[in-house]
């Protein structure tokens, strides 16, 4: 628990300062996959009285969640994501290329959206000496 507790600072860190953000994988029209961006809102809640009221965002129903391990030297063919999904690195790190050939690297504390579940997809290859760790939440 406590490396957790430890890592999630990090989020915020690589998020820009106090600016939390996801980077979002998506397919177009046309099945090219490109990279976005996305800022996180908040809004000041009651989420658990009689505690003060905290800042939150918007809550995304989800199916399942699991937890992800890939080897380091792991390399894929490039594939559609199989189901709308959100993955949270816990430790490692991949190299992810959209078919339209831009390439992020995600690392410790990163999110990473994935919706590109038609035409080309992505590749990804671990480039850590350790091996990819993840949570991945699935929204179908």
């Amino acid at each position: 628990m406590f490396w957790l507790r430890y890592r999630i600072p990090t989020l915020f860190e690589k998020n820009w300062g106090h600016v939390v953000k996801f980077q979002k994988l998506y397919s177009d029209k046309n099945g090219e996959s490109h990279w976005e961006d996305v800022e996180v809102s908040f809004q000041e809640k009651m989420f658990a009285p009689p505690a003060k009221g905290i800042e939150i965002s918007q809550p995304d129903p989800v199916s399942q969640m699991m937890f992800l391990r890939l080897p380091s030297g792991w390399n894929e063919p490039i594939h559609p994501t199989p189901v709308r999904q959100k993955l949270i690195c816990l430790g490692g790190a991949v190299r992810v290329t959209a078919s339209d050939g831009e390439t992020r690297e995600i690392g410790i504390g990163d999110v990473w959206h994935m919706e590109d579940s038609h035409g080309q997809g992505h590749h990804t290859m671990v480039t850590s000496e350790e091996d990819f760790l993840s949570v991945i939440v699935q929204y179908e």
